[in-house]
């Protein structure tokens, strides 16, 4: 454990798995006191708290849906009663469904952009309010997709792409408060997730990634984890409106 994010509190939405887990528990690797923010996978985010407290970090689950603004509320109330600030929001909640135009369905683009976009303002409006007077970070997971879509992924890649824009947008605006706000974008990313799929690391689908980074394999969740913690900590205090991508140079 070292100490770069010492004292400070933060909350990581949809962590109970994957990407979300792996920052959570590299927040807490680095000092932080994390809220692991669930949806439904309660016995999920409960193992990361557990692997999270078992290393001698601090970290509580939370539930919520981050695109109900009820939810979100709660959210940050409990935030506050158990851990009595808050300095990093880390917006990775999300939902992915790929099609071609021809299946897509309105319930499909309002349940991907609900999450991925509505979610991502609504918890950024109640973590400007809770931010104090050194300001505060919030990080966006976005994707290549949102510059760089595939022809199935339309909505998905339409809605990294308005990440992107809040990002910027909200950098500029919220400068003023010492609020810095920053996107990672990652690549190709090996989780438990994928692996539940069916695909091992030596199949065809998964090598197809690999071959497209200039690294030579996929990213993991602590590959981007590392990169939040950047942007958690005061070695980035200078950095805002910034996009990067973080997939072994994905192609």
């Amino acid at each position: 454990m070292n100490n770069k994010l010492e004292n400070k509190v933060v909350v990581v939405t949809g962590a109970s798995k994957g990407i979300g887990a792996g920052i959570a528990k590299q927040m807490s690797a680095s000092g932080a006191k994390v809220v692991v923010n669930y949806a439904s996978s309660k016995e999920s985010a409960d193992a990361v708290v557990a692997e999270i407290v078992s290393a001698g970090g601090n970290a509580v689950a939370i539930q919520g849906d981050m695109s109900k603004q009820r939810d979100v509320k709660r959210l940050f109330e409990e935030t506050i009663n158990l851990f009595g600030g808050l300095d990093v929001l880390v917006n990775n909640a999300g939902v992915y469904e790929f099609a071609l135009l021809d299946s897509f369905s309105e319930d499909s683009y309002r349940r991907t952009f609900d999450l991925n976009v509505l979610g991502v303002l609504l918890s950024s409006q109640e973590a400007v309010k809770l931010f104090g007077e050194n300001g505060g970070s919030i990080i966006n997971i976005s994707s290549f997709a949102g510059t760089r879509p595939e022809p199935y992924s339309v909505v998905y890649a339409a809605s990294k792409g308005a990440v992107d824009s809040i990002t910027y947008a909200l950098s500029q605006e919220l400068g003023s408060k010492k609020i810095r706000v920053n996107s990672i974008r990652p690549g190709g990313v090996w989780t438990e997730g994928v692996a539940k799929l069916g695909p091992t690391k030596e199949s065809e689908s998964i090598q197809s990634v690999v071959d497209r980074s200039a690294l030579g394999r996929m990213a993991t969740p602590n590959d981007i984890g590392s990169m939040a913690v950047f942007f958690a900590s005061d070695e980035s205090s200078i950095i805002t409106g910034q996009t990067v991508e973080v997939s072994g140079g994905f192609k």
